[in-house]
């Protein structure tokens, strides 16, 4: 696993994550795009991670998107956890969805060739 591509991906995806969440703990309107803004954070670190993992093997690109998007989902609602905003369900219905987008986006950087 390409540890360097793994904390990258890791800190954009869980800046970009802890920031939705903080807009909309002060503007709640915003609660309602969590579930769609999460997972598509948790995509682009998979894809950041298949991009810059560079041509390894297409089962380590796998892990570490998965890897990527699910513990920058964890996180980011962790902290929506610890500011009341979601239920501690979501700690885990999240983390698994946020793992299997991060997934995605790794396959998709393969699959369309961007590495």
């Amino acid at each position: 696993m390409n540890l360097t591509a793994l904390a990258i991906a890791l800190v954009g995806g869980t800046i970009a994550q802890v920031a939705m969440v903080v807009a909309g703990h002060r503007r709640p309107a915003l609660k309602r795009y969590y579930a769609v803004g999460g997972m598509g954070f948790s995509l682009l670190a998979g894809v950041a991670y298949g991009v810059l993992d560079g041509t390894g093997p297409m089962q380590t690109a796998l892990t570490g998107g998965a890897l990527s998007g699910g513990l920058c989902g964890l996180l980011g609602i962790a902290v929506s956890f610890a500011l009341r905003d979601v239920p501690w369900t979501l700690l885990i219905a999240g983390t698994l969805s946020s793992s299997v987008t991060g997934l995605l986006g790794a396959a998709i950087t393969r699959w369309i060739g961007m590495r």
